[in-house]
């Protein structure tokens, strides 16, 4: 994929998880964008309620990615609701149907636990 067309990419999945992460889409709405350990870790952090807020509706306010191969980014997005900034990281990568996946997400706080399964 260009360059150009990257900051579309992650413009799109930022908006997709915050829809996810501050309650206004269910996650399994993430399902056929997500790949590997990532729904996992969003239905985890939705769980916990990470981004939901009483008042300001959470928004984007800024993106910003880097490219450590060609079919993969790591992408950031700060958070704010009111005068409240969170960050999100996430990972995006291109699978061979050439469609985008998330393939990680977190946020400030707890990570989910590591199983025997992920482990190399």
């Amino acid at each position: 994929m260009r360059a150009a067309s990257l900051p579309v990419a992650t413009d799109l999945f930022a908006d997709r998880l915050l829809a996810v992460l501050s309650g206004q889409r269910p996650v399994h709405w993430m399902l056929r964008h997500t790949a590997g350990r990532a729904y996992d870790e969003l239905a985890w952090l939705t769980e916990r309620g990470t981004l939901r807020t009483r008042g300001a509706r959470p928004v984007v306010r800024d993106i910003g990615y880097y490219e450590p191969r060609p079919g993969a980014v790591e992408a950031f997005a700060r958070i704010g609701a009111g005068d409240q900034l969170r960050a999100m990281a996430f990972r995006l990568e291109q699978g061979r149907d050439r469609r985008w996946r998330c393939t990680a997400v977190e946020l400030g706080g707890p990570r989910m636990p590591r199983t025997k399964d992920d482990l190399p």
